[in-house]
């Protein structure tokens, strides 16, 4: 009868126990509409890149509302590399990188191999090249010594929008 007893009392005591959480869990607040990714200051690595990196530094001004900073990054030891993430006002992704390292290495690295389509696209008097992949489509532009990249899940709409937004450190310093 003795092992009975201690079975039937475990499982009393787990039943208690699993009460208890679940007052516990129904009672904690929370924030069910809160955004669960927030948005990154960018600015003191923006003014980082701008004095480290060997090229202008590009990041947008005047987006629509809507775009939120989720990811920024700079790493002078890759390339001189600049990484700027956002979400879009549909919630979709979109990046902008920069890099000295050569186009045809850099490129398809931060685009999840996207290829050159060979079709090209005029935003703000600037030719940017189109490219597409499985995963993300890009605009690339090449400059003296730099490659500028603005890709991401998101339309060709919103990275257009994104390339428009672009404005080089040069420009930034004024504003």
């Amino acid at each position: 009868m003795r092992g009975r007893q201690t079975v039937r009392d475990m499982m009393l005591s787990m039943a208690a126990i699993g009460a208890v959480v679940a007052v516990i869990y129904v009672s904690l607040p929370r924030d069910d509409k809160a955004d669960p990714i927030p948005p990154v200051d960018y600015r003191l690595e923006l003014v980082t890149a701008q004095r480290a990196a060997p090229y202008p530094v590009a990041a947008p001004q005047g987006l629509e509302k809507g775009w939120k900073p989720t990811s920024v990054s700079y790493r002078g030891i890759e390339g001189s590399a600049w990484h700027l993430g956002f979400l879009d006002p549909d919630r979709e992704y979109v990046a902008v990188e920069q890099s000295t390292q050569p186009q045809r290495k850099y490129v398809p690295k931060v685009t999840h191999q996207a290829v050159d389509t060979g079709r090209t696209q005029q935003v703000n008097g600037q030719v940017w090249q189109r490219w597409e992949g499985e995963k993300y489509d890009a605009l690339v532009r090449v400059d003296k010594g730099s490659t500028t990249v603005v890709t991401g899940t998101a339309s060709m709409e919103r990275l257009t929008q994104m390339a428009a937004a672009l404005k080089s450190d040069l420009a930034l310093k004024r504003t």
